[in-house]
């Protein structure tokens, strides 16, 4: 009874989790800036964070990696930040910081004692008036992001994965290409290339503003207004609107990687936007085949008849499209296509067989749990509250996400298998080492 009265609490404890709102308030300054607002005086810090909606698909094509670059070269210095200092600003005043940059957008934030929000406020705003942009930066920061494409892409086993993806699911649109970019191209950039990026970006009206954490409203308005109220509006930017052909036939390629040893077989499909209710069934397809070792293709492939060292489903889902990868390592003498055999099974029962009770329960499970955990810090509040405003264009999607998920049936499943799954919808890549001369 002390059992079953605990599950009941727990289930009584999360449900309360899930119908709870993060309440917060939004509003756009005179120059565009959306301000979005989160309240909590339960914890003793804020988070500052500015959202740019640019990405790498924003980039001239031959200018590859302009994104990414400048997550790192706006933290060089401002007119009011010497060169260095910015990290050690955040560092002495008990904060914390840093970047990240996809293909749709580019996410800057601290976090810092409740008592330094106008701190974090003055930092941000210093970077989007007044960031130096000279060569000793433009330098300094490429020879940053060449160390880092060493690293993480050009000599780490299988750190061109995601490059052999896109570069054959897209043939015309920037999803094309991976963030890091390519180095000949930031080589050859001028620094007026540079400085006119960031006019044309990094500017009020293509940005949003995130406070969340322990604060006083009305103050944080007003320094909100001081801070930010006079930087200059920008263009109209228009949106990236670059159609891909659907892929009408199966699509076979190799793809060679001169640091692994075990190849790899990749499955890839082109899906839909990530705003579509499809793309959030493709996010339960994932989990139902490779979510956990008690997971269809891992508990086949990899407990059962041990053919793969590791099997995995991805979907990557994006603003204008998203791709769907499965992914397998072969065990021994397995061949790729022995590999593929098996993920095409699975897949074919998907589209044919509604799955059971007992699976859509553990569905509904996991995705509740991922919900509670991705709005269980405030930095995640922060995070969650800019992308779906930037992304979505609905910022409440912080609370009604789940009914998404919720609102998903079987029979979503098995359409949206059929759907996107096909055969003829396939690109087979098969990931393998380079033989050495």
């Amino acid at each position: 009874m002390k059992f079953k009265g605990f599950i009941l609490l727990f289930f009584f404890l999360i449900n309360s989790v899930l119908a709870q709102n993060i309440s917060f308030e939004e509003y756009d300054l005179n120059n565009g800036l959306h301000v979005i607002l989160h309240q909590d005086s339960s914890v003793p810090l804020v988070v500052t964070s500015v959202m740019y909606h640019v990405g790498s698909k924003n980039e001239d094509p031959n200018r590859r990696g302009f994104a990414h670059f400048f997550e790192h070269l706006l933290f060089e210095g401002t007119k009011n930040i010497s060169r260095g200092e910015f990290m050690k600003i955040v560092e002495s005043n008990g904060g914390s910081l840093n970047a990240n940059t996809s293909q749709d957008r580019t996410y800057y934030y601290e976090y810092f004692p409740s008592n330094k929000l106008e701190l974090g406020l003055w930092l941000e705003s210093e970077r989007m008036l007044h960031p130096v942009i000279n060569q000793v930066g433009v330098d300094t920061q490429n020879e940053v992001v060449k160390e880092e494409k060493r690293r993480n892409y050009d000599n780490r086993p299988y750190g061109q994965v995601l490059m052999a993806i896109v570069e054959n699911v897209f043939e015309k649109h920037p999803y094309r290409w991976t963030t890091i970019g390519e180095m000949e191209h930031l080589d050859e950039a001028t620094l007026t290339e540079f400085t006119q990026f960031k006019e044309k970006y990094y500017v009020p009206n293509n940005a949003v503003l995130v406070v969340a954490g322990n604060f006083e409203r009305e103050n944080t308005k007003r320094l909100i207004q001081d801070y930010f109220g006079p930087i200059p509006k920008g263009e109209q930017l228009p949106a990236v609107s670059i159609k891909e052909s659907p892929i009408t036939e199966t699509k076979k390629v190799s793809y060679f990687d001169q640091n692994i040893q075990i190849p790899m077989g990749l499955m890839a499909v082109r899906t839909p936007s990530m705003t579509s209710k499809d793309a959030y069934v493709l996010e339960l397809i994932s989990i139902i085949l490779s979510d956990g070792k008690s997971s269809r293709l891992y508990k086949k492939m990899v407990d059962e008849q041990k053919i793969a060292l590791q099997v995995q489903a991805v979907n990557l889902s994006l603003e204008d499209y998203g791709t769907y990868v499965i992914l397998a390592l072969p065990l021994g003498e397995t061949k790729l296509t022995d590999l593929y055999s098996e993920i095409e099974n699975e897949i074919e029962l998907l589209q044919t067989e509604l799955i059971s009770d007992y699976e859509f329960e553990k569905l509904q499970n996991i995705v509740e749990n991922s919900y509670v955990n991705s709005n269980s810090t405030m930095a995640g509040i922060a995070n969650s509250l800019a992308r779906y405003y930037t992304l979505y264009d609905d910022t409440n999607l912080i609370n009604t996400e789940i009914e998404i998920y919720k609102s998903i049936q079987k029979d979503d499943i098995m359409r949206v298998a059929k759907s996107y799954l096909n055969k003829n919808q396939r690109i087979y890549i098969d990931y393998l080492p380079k033989e050495t001369e």
